[in-house]
């Protein structure tokens, strides 16, 4: 008993110094818990949700400024695939139009200009990170973009089991809207369109589209005989 009242006394004290709230447990059948059982692990700062793009794009204010924001380390289904309104209608459903926390990796930006930020969510007296919430319940895929790694093991964890229960992308015949089959280069990689350069796509026929090859935001240059440049921007099967 004399050793009891010793250790009663530390518990007590650990847990009016701790800064941060451990989260409540939230009963789900397969919960999701956040990134390590905390909240955001690096810099933050608070925004406003503007807008929802699709399963992976937001619109956000951050000090008085209107941004894109690209959630790190997920890809969602592009507009106009299976999925693609699913994927949106999650998205805004956990975000809303309200304000959410933003952390941050290593870069800053994307080479488009968007901010990449894991976005975070405060339900009750926890904290949900809606990256991988939307991988978590088969809106999205874990997708790695090297430096920005922090969380890519969770998210990958989320990933087996959004595909072990056959969630929405994982249920039959809709998740080759995020992983197309790749085309293999004819023997000897000659037979590159120079449409495309910096990625190996054979010259028609057969025509293909985006639904076709594996790559995505490489440059385009006239004539593009597929059409991966919709908008004229030179860059073929934007993310965005």
């Amino acid at each position: 008993m004399r050793r009891a009242v010793p250790a009663m006394l530390a518990v007590l004290l650990i847990g009016c110094s701790a800064s941060v709230r451990l989260p409540a447990p939230i009963q789900t059948p397969s919960p999701e818990v956040s990134a390590f059982g905390l909240g955001p692990q690096g810099s933050t700062v608070e925004a406003e949700v503007v807008g929802v793009v699709d399963g992976d794009t937001i619109h956000v204010r951050v000090d008085g400024r209107v941004q894109s924001l690209r959630y790190i380390g997920i890809d969602s289904p592009e507009r106009g695939f299976p999925g693609a309104r699913a994927a949106t209608s999650a998205n805004a459903a956990l975000v809303g139009v309200g304000v959410v926390t933003l952390e941050r990796d290593v870069s800053e930006t994307d080479r488009f200009g968007r901010l990449l930020r894991y976005v975070w969510i405060r339900q009750g007296n926890d904290w949900l990170m809606v990256n991988k919430a939307l991988v978590r319940r088969g809106h999205a895929v874990a997708k790695a973009y090297p430096p920005d790694t922090k969380y890519q093991s969770l998210f990958e964890h989320a990933q087996k089991q959004a595909r072990s229960e056959k969630l929405s992308i994982w249920a039959d015949g809709l998740i080759h809207t995020l992983v197309p089959p790749a085309w293999t280069p004819r023997p000897g990689g000659r037979n590159c369109d120079p449409s495309y350069p910096g990625v190996c796509i054979q010259p028609p026929p057969p025509d293909l589209d985006c639904g076709d090859i594996s790559f995505r935001d490489f440059r385009v240059r006239a004539p593009d005989p597929h059409h991966f440049d919709a908008e004229g921007d030179g860059i073929g099967c934007e993310t965005y």
